[in-house]
């Protein structure tokens, strides 16, 4: 069977299990593993990016193509046999910009492709119950979906109070055990589940030696962002949409990407309860509410228009607040936050300081331009062209100072670096996204 065709055989054959699962939400799954088969994995390797860092083995995508169809009939016998093992994850601590660092877990290549069809298979049997204002992670879903919905509820609706929800830590404490009693309401399939706790209890590699626990997913997995969204849909979701509208007085709406969130309220007097309430619901199930940087932001547009100040909040790297249009009308707006500036910025000079000796300076410039066009495709929303051009002369200034420090002799002095820029010029600011409903 050609590639295609094989892909063509499996979506249609997950279309249906979307589709079960979208008829009847009670609807349970007993035969998955069935879908594990050579012309699935073969699909899923395909798709699998080879110029992603490597697991513990080392081996990289090109390598275990050399004897690839020996490589997945054998995996697939393994499947069958129960004998599949995952390897630990390798840990890789990425510079978070404020001194931090967050661990991000590679698996293998042949673990890859096990975790490539488990998220296949979960998505299409959770997708369809998922809430309408989740929007991580998942398929005709996005940031910028969130971002214009959320504005869309602040301009029509008379918010007073946003609640600017901060989760600690919210990967490293999902409890296994309750993820697993999660996914077996819908899943009766034991050997998948079976699979599924051995990926969670292969551990994570360290420098101070191999790790396990009874909580926590690693980021970096492809699996990891599925599964921490089913927790989250239990965890909060369901949970926001049907208990807490019952013991509120005015509208409440909560928007969530995996576990950055924010809750829109009508009523003032509701926000101390939802907050309370959110902390206990949390901890029942190991999550913590940050109280420290959780914030409740006065919001309301019409004491806007009569002088009062409003506060402002920070989601998916903007900064969310009122203004006046130019038709003199009260309008939400965003512009990248001040948070997501600095951790950048400082993205860029730990960049730069690491690939200066990569090549030219043309060269480096030119992997500089595609990163900061990648900056532009997403902060690119209406309004907040400003800022996008802020960012771009800082980022150019840092790349100025660390690229003349490849040696004691300076590369080029700010006349002939503004000659150099004239000649390869930066990307432009550009509105990629328009945030704002046509009426």
């Amino acid at each position: 069977m050609d590639t295609t065709k094989s892909k063509l055989t499996m979506n249609t054959k997950l279309n249906r299990i979307t589709t079960l699962s979208h008829q009847n939400a009670e609807c349970e799954f007993k035969w998955l593993m069935q879908h594990f088969t050579y012309e699935n994995l073969m699909n899923c390797f395909n798709e699998l990016d080879g110029k992603k860092a490597v697991g513990i083995d080392g081996k990289t995508k090109d390598e275990y193509a050399i004897d690839l169809d020996n490589n997945l009939q054998r995996l697939v016998e393994k499947l069958k046999m129960l004998s599949y093992r995952p390897n630990p994850v390798r840990e890789v601590l990425i510079p978070k910009g404020n001194g931090k660092y967050r661990p991000l877990g590679i698996s293998n290549i042949e673990d890859k492709i096990i975790q490539s069809m488990f998220c296949k298979i979960l998505d299409a049997v959770y997708e369809p119950l998922f809430s309408r204002r989740s929007y991580g992670f998942r398929k005709n879903k996005s940031a910028h979906m969130a971002i214009k919905d959320a504005i869309d509820y602040l301009k029509f609706n008379n918010v007073k109070t946003v609640i600017d929800v901060d989760l600690e830590n919210f990967f490293g404490t999902i409890k296994h055990d309750d993820l697993l009693k999660m996914l077996s309401l819908k899943i009766k399939d034991k050997t998948f589940l079976r699979y599924i706790i051995r990926m969670l209890k292969a551990g994570i590699v360290t420098k101070s030696g191999l790790q396990k626990s009874r909580a926590g997913l690693p980021q970096g997995s492809i699996l990891s962002p599925v599964l921490a969204n089913i927790y989250a849909h239990y965890v909060i979701d369901l949970w926001f949409n049907k208990v807490v509208p019952k013991h509120t007085i005015g509208k409440t709406e909560i928007f969530r990407f995996c576990d950055d969130l924010i809750v829109c309220s009508t009523d003032t007097r509701d926000v101390d309860k939802i907050t309370r309430s959110f902390e206990k619901r949390l901890s029942k199930f190991g999550l913590k509410l940050n109280t420290e940087k959780t914030k409740t932001i006065k919001f309301n547009r019409y004491t806007f228009e009569r002088g009062v100040k409003q506060g402002s909040f920070d989601f998916l790297g903007f900064t969310f607040y009122l203004s006046y249009a130019k038709a003199d009308f009260v309008n939400v707006k965003v512009k990248t936050s001040k948070k997501t500036m600095r951790a950048k910025l400082a993205n860029v000079k730990t960049w730069v300081k690491g690939n200066r000796f990569t090549g030219s300076i043309l060269h480096v410039w030119n992997n500089f331009r595609l990163k900061m066009q990648g900056h532009i495709a997403y902060f690119g929303v209406t309004n907040n062209c400003e800022s996008i051009v802020k960012f771009l002369h800082q980022a150019c200034r840092v790349f100025y100072k660390w690229m003349n420090r490849r040696n004691q002799k300076r590369s080029l002095n700010w006349e002939q670096f503004n000659t150099f820029i004239k000649q390869y010029p930066m990307p432009r600011a550009k509105i990629y996204h328009q945030v704002y409903r046509s009426i």
